[in-house]
């Protein structure tokens, strides 16, 4: 690991525990940071962004179930993986561990090699999922990601940002956004299928990008009220109405023929609409010059 990068909280109200566990992470070369109490696990958390979270399950005032589901709550720290460490065996507090938004849990007394082992494989989840998070974000796409009980798994910057402009907090997304969203995938809607949702003050439109029948599922969220039009895109490209018009269905996946049959023209003139749409944009094909509308396009 680089010591540089990887940073651990570690919560116990043990200060033996703290030790015996700082000790072992430093001679890891992973830096340390430490809290005796969930509420105080917080406020660092906030205030320094841990690479990963170990936690007790067991504490007082506020336990380790509490804390994490504190953490996940918040869209600044929610995809920070979280340990838990607990003397609890029974099959109900693994299921609340987890629940409560924990990706692993080690048996008490530790075991420092066995719990390194695991720190090492969710680092390298975490590091490669936020890798994929900053491609997605350069994209400029509002996109959601989500689990099929419910749970945004993740967000774009961008989809963060207008879920806030309609008057969604954060703590609620899960609770109303992913609630409607789980309940319209009952329904097993059809790929770039759109749901209008009164889920917040404003309205949002969420475009299904993947099927129905995946695990996991990914929307591109919308706001109505600024719906782009074929005049979007002649307003930012050099092109002519109608190689705007055919862009603007090129962008949304249709045919030749169907962008033919909505404009009433032919296919071989939509064709050629195409090729000087080609030259304008300097691309060499229609998934080029749509990945360019999109951009646009993109509320």
């Amino acid at each position: 690991m680089d010591s540089l990068s990887e940073v651990a909280l570690v919560v116990d109200d043990s200060p033996d525990t703290l030790g015996m566990l700082s000790e072992a992470l430093e001679a890891e070369s992973i830096s340390v940071l430490m809290a005796l109490d969930g509420s105080q696990a917080l406020k660092i958390a906030h205030l320094a962004r841990p690479d990963i979270i170990l936690l007790d399950a067991i504490m007082p005032k506020m336990d380790g179930f509490e804390t994490c589901a504190r953490l996940k709550e918040d869209a600044d720290l929610a995809e920070i993986p979280v340990i838990f460490m607990t003397g609890l065996t029974e099959t109900e507090h693994v299921v609340r561990a987890l629940e409560a938004g924990g990706v692993d849990y080690v048996n008490k007394p530790i075991n420092p090699e066995e719990l390194i082992a695991r720190m090492r494989v969710h680092l390298g989840n975490a590091r490669r999922t936020h890798s994929v998070q900053q491609a997605l974000d350069r994209t400029g796409q509002h996109l959601v990601s989500l689990a099929s009980d419910g749970t945004v798994q993740w967000a774009t910057d961008q989809a963060q940002a207008l879920l806030g402009q309609a008057g969604l907090a954060s703590s609620e997304i899960n609770r109303r956004l992913g609630a409607r969203l789980v309940e319209w995938m009952r329904n097993k809607p059809r790929r770039k299928q759109t749901l209008s949702l009164r889920v917040a003050e404003l309205p949002i439109e969420a475009m299904l990008l993947s099927e129905a029948s995946e695990s996991t599922w990914v929307f591109r969220l919308a706001d109505p009220a600024h719906r782009p039009t074929p005049a979007t895109l002649r307003e930012a490209l050099p092109l002519t109405e109608r190689e705007s018009d055919v862009l603007f269905w090129i962008a949304y996946g249709k045919t030749n023929r169907e962008i033919g049959e909505i404009l009433s023209m032919s296919p071989r003139t939509v064709n050629k609409h195409l090729e000087a749409i080609f030259q304008k944009l300097g691309v060499e094909n229609r998934t080029s010059a749509a990945t360019a509308a999109i951009r646009f396009l993109e509320p």
